[in-house]
């Protein structure tokens, strides 16, 4: 027991063996002692390191800090640029453009003082590129100089500012100038379209999976990818319109005057393509200058048309007191190229029919667009149309009054009823033809375009090469084809009042995804009328506007769909093959201060692979307006939108 040491603060286990904590000294200290080799190799470590880190700092940051500050300097160029584009300055855009150009051209050189980093692992992923954006950058500045350019010309005749080339004499003087001269310019839209295609070609070698979705990188990825989207679309329109460019002199009368049969059509009397045919008329287009010749009721014209057929089904079962097809009822089906082939066989029969060189149908959203610019309200024989909402329908009191002209019964004969429609068009067209082009031109032409994308007005021309160019620009009412599932939802108003002013629809799609990749969509569709009912009795004298829907409608589908259920169709829904699509058929009836709700579940002909993705085109009906949509999958929203033009979306289950 006396060997055994006892244990205190001044006698700590470290005063044990006290050799053993010499000898680890030893051996440490020895360790310090580095072989000549190996300082050599930490020697080149850090001069390796070192030569990195420079080679970081003044070869790729500093570098690319510039780089990065001359790219914001492009950007905000070409964004005032953009911005001029949009105000309507043609001169000032030119300037910008110009300027971008220099700016690019540096940036560019920039660029190529660090040619070294494509030799430079990863960092030879962003140099290219960069290398590439910048010169996608530089054919879409050159295309945007060849626009500018080309309508400089132009800019009085189109509203544009700008000083322009045709400043002298009268609109009408202005304009036979200008498409007198349209041959020089359609050249160029090959060059436009060249230089977009290199900028598509060149945006084609970006890959956006470069930058990972992360913080300010996903940004990143979704702006490239974007761009590829704008590029790719954008070629593919000039594409599409060069036919139509081209012909476009011929079109205006340029060579020699044009006739153009004008179909005026309700849509709030809503029919497949646009809605009832109310009017007509013929204008002629001579060097450009619109010379409206008659204008007349669609009910004057019927009554000339001889010899005609019984009443197809659809008339014969919904549309009451009709035995007989009326050249007012002949745009039954969804795609306008068949309703004008049917209308077309009756209208050359017809008395007072008139060769023409092809048929433009609108609606009336482009006289409220019209009326909207030329200052609101217009006057035609002591009647104002006005844009200002009308409570007694909730609509534009311009619209109000047009039903008034047109359907209020009197205790008289009233001849060419409808023919004041052509009266306003005439009104419109004088209006904006006797005033500066800088007021109104540019304007009213900007409302015509987005008219036509969204399908208020429908051509069917007879110069094969622009129907074409206006068939790809989607501006020709037809149902396309498509691989994926395709969605037309197709109404017919049968009650003869104007009920869609006052129903208002919603429309949700719900995606049921089975383990075996069956696909079951269900659609509803729900109605609402919260207006009371007009008096429409005769004895009265009063205006019959909202009235019980009869609506006739169809479901276009991918061919092959099979209906399952359906809740809301008065009628035994059935089901057909139609333009290659499946046809689920029903009607049903909206009565004003009502509600209804249509519900038709189906499989569709094809099954979704695990891990795929689902393409979707919805077409919408022309002479509708920004009907709401839900997209479900398996119950759970995915998107939403109001249904102004077709919408391709890609559905990720």
């Amino acid at each position: 027991m006396d060997e055994i040491r006892k244990i205190t603060p001044n006698n700590t286990p470290s005063d044990f063996g006290q050799s053993n904590t010499n000898n680890f000294k030893s051996m440490r200290g020895r360790n310090k002692k580095l072989s000549p080799q190996k300082k050599k190799i930490i020697t080149i470590s850090a001069i390796v390191l070192a030569v990195i880190l420079l080679f970081g700092i003044f070869g790729i940051l500093l570098p690319a800090l510039s780089l990065a500050k001359q790219a914001k300097l492009v950007m905000a160029d070409a964004k005032a640029a953009y911005a001029d584009i949009k105000q309507q300055n043609i001169d000032k855009a030119g300037t910008d453009l110009a300027q971008t150009q220099t700016d690019l051209t540096v940036l560019k050189t920039k660029l190529s003082h660090l040619g070294y980093l494509k030799f430079t692992p990863i960092a030879s992923w962003y140099y290219n590129d960069a290398v590439h954006l910048v010169n996608a950058g530089g054919y879409g500045l050159q295309a945007g100089q060849v626009l500018v350019n080309a309508l400089k010309p132009y800019a009085d005749v189109l509203g544009l500012n700008g000083a322009g080339s045709f400043v002298g004499g009268s609109a009408d003087q202005r304009i036979q100038t200008a498409v007198a001269t349209l041959s020089k310019v359609t050249p160029q839209v090959d060059n436009i379209s060249g230089f977009i295609s290199q900028a598509r070609n060149e945006l084609d070698q970006v890959n956006p999976n470069h930058y990972p979705p992360i913080g300010k990188l996903k940004s990143v990825r979704d702006q490239l990818a974007s761009a590829k989207t704008v590029a790719d679309e954008a070629a593919t329109f000039l594409d599409h319109a060069k036919p139509l460019v081209k012909v476009l002199p011929d079109l205006l009368g340029g060579n020699s005057p044009q006739k153009y049969l004008v179909l005026f059509q309700n849509n709030y009397e809503l029919r497949p393509t646009l809605g009832f045919i109310s009017a007509y008329s013929i204008i002629r287009l001579d060097q450009g200058k619109i010379i409206p010749e008659s204008s007349t009721d669609i009910y004057t014209l019927d009554a000339t048309v001889p010899d005609k057929p019984v009443a197809p089904r659809p008339i014969l079962d919904y549309l009451p007191n009709v035995n007989v097809l009326n050249i007012r009822d002949s745009n039954l089906s969804p795609d306008f190229e068949n309703n004008m082939k049917q209308f077309n066989a009756m209208y050359q029969t017809a008395g007072d029919y008139v060769p023409v060189a092809g048929t433009i149908a609108l609606d009336t959203k482009p006289f409220l667009d019209a009326i909207s610019v030329l200052g609101g309200e217009i006057t035609v024989d002591g009647t104002t149309f006005s844009t200002k909402i009308n409570p007694t329908c909730g609509c534009a009191d311009a619209i109000y009054q047009l039903e008034l002209n047109t359907d209020l019964p009197v205790n008289y004969v009233k001849t060419n009823r409808k023919g004041i429609i052509g009266d306003l068009m005439i009104a419109i067209l004088t209006k904006a033809l006797s005033s500066s082009p800088k007021v109104y031109w540019g304007p009213l032409f900007q409302a015509f375009i987005t008219d036509t994308s969204q399908k208020h007005i429908l051509f069917d021309l007879n110069n094969s090469d622009a129907q074409s160019s206006l068939e790809a620009l989607n501006a020709a009412g037809q149902i396309k084809s498509f691989t994926g599932d395709y969605f037309h939802f197709n109404e017919s108003n049968f009650g003869g009042e104007k009920s869609n002013l006052f129903v208002t629809e919603n429309v949700s799609q719900n995606y049921s995804i089975a383990n075996d990749g069956t696909i079951t969509k269900t659609v509803t569709i729900n109605y609402k009328n919260p207006y009371p009912p007009s008096d429409c009795s005769l004895k009265d004298i009063s205006l019959c506007l909202n009235a019980t829907l009869r609506d006739w409608f169809r479901f276009y589908v991918p061919q092959g769909s099979i209906l399952k259920s359906y809740q809301g169709s008065e009628v035994k829904m059935t089901s057909y093959n139609e333009l290659g699509k499946t046809v689920f058929e029903g009607f049903l009836t909206v009565r004003p201060l009502g509600i209804a709700q249509l519900t038709v579940t189906y499989t569709l002909p094809f099954k979704l692979a695990v891990g795929s993705t689902l393409p979707v085109l919805i077409q919408k009906q022309p002479g509708t307006d920004a009907i709401p949509y839900i997209i479900n999958i398996n119950n759970k929203q995915v998107n939403s939108f109001p249904l102004i033009e077709d919408k391709n979306l890609t559905l990720k289950p």
